[in-house]
């Protein structure tokens, strides 16, 4: 799993956008930004529609007081269903990455066998504070749990 000091891989992944899916690299996402990146293993799904994204949504002011650039949200889904996701919680200004063949969730070794719910390889829940494409800091949620990547825990470890 990456650790604090290391940098995010090189990997190919898709922006939502209102124009469609735009093709991207982890550079050019994250390159020369302070970012706060967290993942959910699945939009639509009940606690990452209820409070996860929620809770950057409704905090997207104070992360941005505290010298954040932006918040990004990464699921395993495309980038069609992040759109939607995105619009149906009104999350305009979060950037939403669609890690469809989970190539960045490999490449972080933060992989999770969602089989046995029907979800194939998913994304662990977690969240990240990267300076450019550098970890300062990453939070992974314990099966099951939502604690360490809520907004509220990442905005009081800024």
């Amino acid at each position: 799993m990456i650790e604090p000091g290391q940098a995010i891989p090189t990997v190919q992944i898709f922006e939502a956008t209102d124009e469609g899916p735009k093709p991207v690299t982890t550079d050019e996402v994250f390159g020369g930004k302070k970012t706060v990146l967290f993942a959910v293993p699945g939009a639509f799904t009940p606690t990452c529609s209820a409070r996860h994204l929620p809770g950057f949504v409704e905090k997207m002011d104070e992360f941005k007081a505290k010298g954040i650039d932006q918040i990004a949200c990464m699921s395993v889904n495309d980038a069609f269903v992040m759109k939607a996701w995105a619009d149906s919680a009104n999350a305009d200004g979060i950037v939403m990455l669609a890690d469809g063949n989970a190539a960045l969730t490999e490449a972080l070794g933060l992989e999770m066998d969602g089989t046995a719910f029907g979800m194939g390889k998913r994304c662990q829940r977690f969240a990240m504070i990267l300076d450019g494409t550098k970890v300062e800091k990453i939070f992974v949620e314990e099966p099951g749990a939502f604690e360490v990547s809520s907004a509220e825990h990442v905005l009081a470890n800024l």
